[in-house]
């Protein structure tokens, strides 16, 4: 090996590439935050409520119809939902109503739907 030479960790980044590189990298506390966001995406039944709340908002009661599954076992699933700001709702006397809280979270299913179906 030369005496001139430099030598980097790097397979094949420049350090110039490799500090370009870790600029992108996000900072450790919206690491954290982006992780426990998309541990929500992790259950079957949450994607799955998303996915009924896509076109239209509604109900507890009919959100467990459509899903087959007890109105008391959806309210659960809501509650993680609403804490993580994917849905929003509204009360019409005793009933509330759910819907997606906004476009991002519509953008997101439809993102990752598209994906999985390629």
């Amino acid at each position: 090996m030369d005496q001139n030479e430099v030598i980097t960790p790097y397979q094949f980044l420049t350090e110039a590439e490799a500090v370009s590189a870790r600029l992108t990298i996000p900072a450790e506390r919206e690491v954290t935050a982006l992780s426990e966001f998309l541990k929500i995406f992790g259950d079957a039944t949450r994607v799955r409520i998303l996915g009924a709340l896509r076109e239209r908002e509604l109900c507890v009661g009919d959100i467990a119809a459509l899903l087959d599954m007890t109105p008391s076992a959806i309210s659960h699933q809501l509650q993680l939902l609403k804490a993580a700001k994917l849905v929003r709702f509204r009360r019409e006397g005793k009933t509330l109503f759910y819907a997606l809280a906004d476009e991002h979270v519509h953008s997101i299913m439809e993102i990752g739907l598209e994906h999985v179906r390629e």
